[in-house]
């Protein structure tokens, strides 16, 4: 245990039960000023060994400014949210987003991304396109083409309202989503403009 006490770093994940949490605990995260992303409610997971559902409980992580050891995050946790005195480094963000949502494991119970909770400047649209790109990639490409888009700007119109985290993505892909959609328009305009000159010549 004193090894794990001098662990140190700036991205620790901790978890909390319903049961015991108190009830505004987002305002209470709040309050810490520490950016913070939280799992949606796990309130279907099941116990393996019993087949009971286990307690309803939440995954977060918390994302400091600086180097912070395992003791502070631990006290820190279990004093504000009554949670567990374990905390763990967070090795692997992607993973971590993926444990939220059972996104990977078909075995268990999945969960919404529109359920995830964050705060503080924790900027989730950036998170989430940076550890998920090619669930988007699939979704936007799969948006042109319901939609028939071929103008960036139908597009970029379209994610403003109805998903920013697409807009994300969008932003952040200009370059490829601008070429997918002028490829979309030259093939929707290259039979026309044949018919145009077949008919031309014609005239002549």
């Amino acid at each position: 245990m004193e090894k794990k006490k001098e662990q140190r770093s700036n991205k620790w994940a901790f978890i909390f039960y319903q049961e015991s949490a108190p009830e505004n605990y987002l305002e209470v995260l709040e309050e810490m000023h520490i950016p913070f992303v939280l799992s949606p409610w796990h309130d279907s997971d099941v116990n393996k060994e019993s087949g009971e559902i286990k307690k309803a409980h939440k995954h977060g992580a918390l994302y400091f400014d600086s180097l912070k050891s395992y003791s502070q995050v631990s006290s820190l946790i279990s004093e504000k949210l009554n949670a567990p005195k374990h905390v763990e480094v967070v090795m692997s963000p992607k993973g971590m987003y993926e444990y939220f949502t059972h996104a990977e494991n078909p075995d268990k119970t999945p969960y919404q991304t529109e359920d995830i909770e964050w705060g503080c400047g924790f900027e989730l649209g950036k998170f989430l396109v940076e550890h998920n790109t090619g669930e988007f990639l699939n979704s936007i490409i799969d948006v042109i083409a319901e939609h028939d888009f071929k103008e960036f700007e139908e597009l970029v119109m379209y994610a403003r309202k109805n998903d920013y985290l697409l807009l994300e993505l969008i932003v952040d892909k200009t370059y490829f989503f601008s070429r997918l959609l002028d490829s979309r328009r030259y093939s929707s305009e290259r039979p026309t403009r044949k018919i145009f000159k077949e008919m031309g010549d014609s005239n002549e």
